[in-house]
């Protein structure tokens, strides 16, 4: 086996995509910008996995060199691509967090309207599951608890998700002065 990387990654969801019951895109992103780093590409590829799955009754494909899993419910279909090398249990975690989150975010109620009528919290939950590639967590309660939402609120606010987008923002400014102090210290030894 000739493969050039084999090494553990921390970057294992290449993509992450829906699609309704005609192969059209609600929302997607990818992961890896040397994948499909353009738009026609990205359709294509979508437009190919949707084809591949739409009435298959599995969970799993393999496509392009890429591993798949998915799953729908109603008129969507949910996807998640990792590597041919990537452990198909890790993205269906991922996979079945997403659609346990989005769930309860549109009160079992998971159809393309519900969902096209909660794009913001839908991608709030997406960014909470996923970040750049890496899976920061698979349990949809605790998404939702970082997302700041519950079943019996209204749908999320601006004011919400300015707090949840300043929360990051903190985080990351956090994480970056750390890194900055690290450096520091090491050069100065």
């Amino acid at each position: 086996m000739d493969s050039p990387n084999l090494e553990p990654s921390l970057y294992t969801v290449k993509a992450v995509f829906i699609l309704d019951n005609d192969g059209n895109r609600l929302l997607s992103k990818y992961y890896d910008p040397e994948l499909y780093p353009s738009m026609k590409e990205q359709k294509n590829f979508e437009n190919n996995v949707f084809s591949k799955t739409h009435k298959a009754d599995n969970e799993i494909a393999f496509l392009e060199g890429m591993t798949i899993v998915y799953k729908s419910s109603i008129d969507l279909f949910f996807y998640v691509v990792g590597s041919a090398q990537e452990n198909e249990l890790m993205l269906m975690s991922v996979l079945n967090c997403l659609f346990d989150s989005l769930t309860h975010i549109l009160r079992k109620n998971v159809e393309r309207r519900c969902l096209l009528d909660n794009m913001e919290g839908v991608f709030l939950i997406v960014d909470e599951i996923i970040d750049g590639g890496v899976i920061l967590e698979s349990d949809p309660q605790q998404v939702l608890q970082k997302v700041n939402y519950r079943a019996d609120e209204n749908p999320l606010t601006e004011q919400s998700v300015t707090q949840h987008l300043t929360e990051k923002l903190a985080l990351t400014t956090n994480v970056l002065q750390s890194a900055k102090e690290q450096i520091k210290w090491s050069i100065l030894k």
